[in-house]
């Protein structure tokens, strides 16, 4: 496990600040759930905390807990990939996708997931310094950042799609 850092954890939430209030969060491959935890504590509506390890899933259960946050967060013990697969929860405002770096999912993920977020949501990629994933044409860059060692960034749903097509002056 390797939790996003505190630096670019506070990073990501100033860029989010107007946008996570009532939000509903996917946090993918949660890990510790610093992002998606942090996202309720910010003022999203709720959060959708997956992660794979059991022994992480429970002590993500028990933090949920100790926080009173079980009415805002479910967490899901599944495999990230199988999870997105499968037909359920969608319509996330904010997702959040730090996957194992090692791991390689990065296109497998973003081939997968855009069908569980709204039409303008907000992705938040962590990748390897030496790693850039792109998400698919129809989002758009917002800002990004590196550290020594990672690179992060946070992309925006092009307007024009599901919920924006109800809304057009839906925020840019």
């Amino acid at each position: 496990m390797r939790p996003t850092g505190e630096r670019v954890r506070e990073t990501l939430f100033n860029w989010l600040m107007p946008k996570i209030a009532g939000a509903r969060v996917l946090d993918l491959f949660a890990g510790s759930g610093a992002l998606g935890l942090e996202a309720v504590s910010r003022g999203a509506a709720s959060a959708v905390l997956v992660e794979r390890d059991p022994g992480l899933a429970a002590q993500l259960r028990q933090q949920v807990a100790r926080l009173d946050a079980g009415a805002q967060v479910q967490v899901v013990q599944a495999d990230a990939m199988a999870w997105l697969r499968q037909p359920g929860q969608g319509d996330f405002d904010v997702a959040f996708v730090d996957p194992p770096f090692a791991a390689g999912l990065w296109d497998a993920v973003l081939e997968s997931l855009p069908a569980r977020l709204a039409g303008s949501a907000w992705l938040y990629l962590e990748s390897p310094q030496d790693a850039h994933p792109r998400p698919p044409a129809d989002w758009h860059p917002h800002r990004e950042g590196t550290t020594r060692e990672v690179h992060y960034a946070l992309y925006r749903r092009a307007a024009g799609t599901l919920r924006d097509d109800l809304n057009p002056t839906a925020d840019a």
